[in-house]
């Protein structure tokens, strides 16, 4: 009894040291991730005399303001008068809606068809699917930008948004392995039933998919809402600059107001966070389902 009572001892003891270990690295993590968060915050309500001024601190000695957040909605166009963000914000919308949505619908689509349809040199076509990710896109931008120029599209929306209408090979891959986990017997219950395969893309595979699918379109959403260097190179326009190019131009405009400029990058990430809140539940149900059996 006694020898047993000795070996648990140990146990217990490593298993609250690895449980130690793991909250300490966690929480150390979570500060080097939280911790720039709470300096721009921090700083966007300080006046721009506390933020250049004295050591660091993360409350301004003058208190809170909400002066750089007046300076940033007062970037307004010169001839309308409409604040800048609204724009960017409108053309950020157009530029990452569209493509998202699109992508999600014509990615799972090629995805039911290489996951449950047997097809001559399908292993063929999905290989050549995954070897376009290997493609750096900066070699493609030059090519890119000439043959968009010669279409007429520059300084349009079009190559920002008709590129991206397809979905990606990661989106495919991602949605594919999703399917393979529905089960074979519901895609034959719904031949029996009379459905067609887009049938039962439709009413069967699609609702069952909905976790993966906004997963997937919250990582497209934030990828087209975050781009910076397409829309520098195809909109030549203010009035058509995207979200990313307003927080750009505006850091050249204030100059070295901090407290504006951090003003600036909180409102442009707000959208973000707040989507993120909304969809975190099924976000982490369909990254963690994926390839599992339902």
């Amino acid at each position: 009894m006694q020898a047993n009572e000795m070996t648990k001892k140990p146990k217990k003891n490593h298993k609250h040291l690895d449980n130690a270990l793991v909250y300490t690295g966690l929480i150390v993590a979570s500060l080097l991730v939280v911790l720039p968060f709470a300096i721009v915050f921090m700083t966007s309500f300080m006046t721009a005399e506390d933020a250049t001024t004295g050591g660091f601190s993360l409350i301004g000695q003058s208190g809170m303001t909400f002066q750089g957040y007046k300076e940033f909605f007062n970037y307004k166009d010169y001839y309308t008068g409409v604040p800048r963000f609204l724009t960017g914000l409108g053309s950020t919308m157009i530029t990452s809606l569209v493509p998202t949505l699109a992508s999600l619908f014509f990615a799972a689509l090629a995805a039911f068809a290489f996951a449950k349809i047997r097809f001559r040199m399908s292993k063929v076509f999905f290989n050549i699917i995954l070897f376009t990710m290997m493609i750096p896109g900066t070699i493609l931008m030059v090519p890119h930008y000439l043959m968009y120029e010669s279409f007429g599209w520059i300084d349009t929306y079009l190559p920002l948004i008709i590129p991206g209408l397809f979905g990606g090979a990661s989106m495919i891959f991602f949605l594919r392995q999703f399917m393979f986990g529905i089960p074979d017997s519901l895609i034959e219950a719904g031949k029996v039933d009379g459905l067609t395969w887009f049938g039962i893309f439709i009413r069967v595979v699609l609702p069952l998919t909905v976790p993966a699918l906004l997963a997937q379109g919250l990582l497209s959403f934030i990828t087209h809402y975050n781009a910076y260097l397409g829309p520098r190179l195809y909109l030549k326009s203010r009035d058509l600059a995207t979200l990313q190019l307003v927080v750009a131009n505006f850091k050249d405009a204030a100059k070295f107001n901090q407290p504006a400029i951090m003003a600036c990058c909180i409102v442009t990430i707000l959208p973000i966070l707040i989507l993120y809140t909304i969809f975190q539940k099924y976000f982490v149900e369909g990254i963690a389902t994926t390839g599992m059996k339902l």
